[in-house]
Parts: C-alpha cells; sequence; structure tokens
C-alpha cells in the first residue's frame, strides 16, 4: 500500500534543529537534494503500490535518499539506518523537516 504523503519543498533554513543552528547549504547532501526531481519521480514510484491493500511503503524521497546514502557511503543496511539516525544532514536528505534522534525505519 502506499500513501502519498503531500511533499512541500523545504529548504535548509526550515529545517529544524534542537540547537536552532540551519544546515549549510553547501553541504553535500543539501546540494545533492536540490538536484534530484523528487516529486516527479515520485508518480511513478507510487504507481507500483496499491492504494487498500498491503502495509504502507515508504516515502519516495526517503526510500531513494536512503538507498542513494548506502551506495554512495558504502555501507550495509543497518548502517545506513544508523548513519541517518545520528545525522541531521542524512535526515534532510531523506525528507526530514527537523532532527530526530531515533531512526526513521527498520534496517
Amino acid at each position: 500500500m502506499y500513501r502519498k504523503v503531500e511533499s512541500i519543498p523545504s529548504s535548509p533554513e526550515d529545517f529544524e534543529f534542537p540547537l536552532e543552528e540551519k544546515l549549510s547549504q553547501d553541504n553535500r547532501w543539501v546540494v545533492m537534494a536540490s538536484l534530484v526531481p523528487w516529486s516527479e519521480f515520485e508518480e511513478e514510484y507510487a504507481k507500483n503500490f496499491a492504494e487498500d491493500m498491503g502495509a504502507p511503503a515508504l516515502p519516495f524521497r526517503m526510500a531513494l535518499g536512503a538507498l542513494i546514502i548506502k551506495e554512495k557511503l558504502g555501507i550495509s543496511d543497518r548502517e545506513t539506518v544508523e548513519q541517518i539516525k545520528e545525522n541531521p544532514y542524512l535526515q534532510y536528505f531523506i525528507g526530514g523537516r527537523e532532527y530526530r534522534n531515533e531512526a526513521p525505519f527498520d534496517a
């Protein structure tokens, strides 16, 4: 099942960080996030899921973003989840709006 989440474009300035710091515009993950046409690919992604059957799928940006992180860093599924949990830039890259010190999904 897929439940589309309304994706509102966000900027690094809108990402909430507990210490009221802002993400750096020139960070590699912020730059890469601006290069990926997330919304264009989401429609194709959503077609792969039934609207009323099965468990809800991860949002497209989270699913593709995690795969990009995993491949770019050359790490395991478990390490990918841990890296995302610890890094606000990676949380922003997968579509997070604020830093959370918890895993966004299971490995």
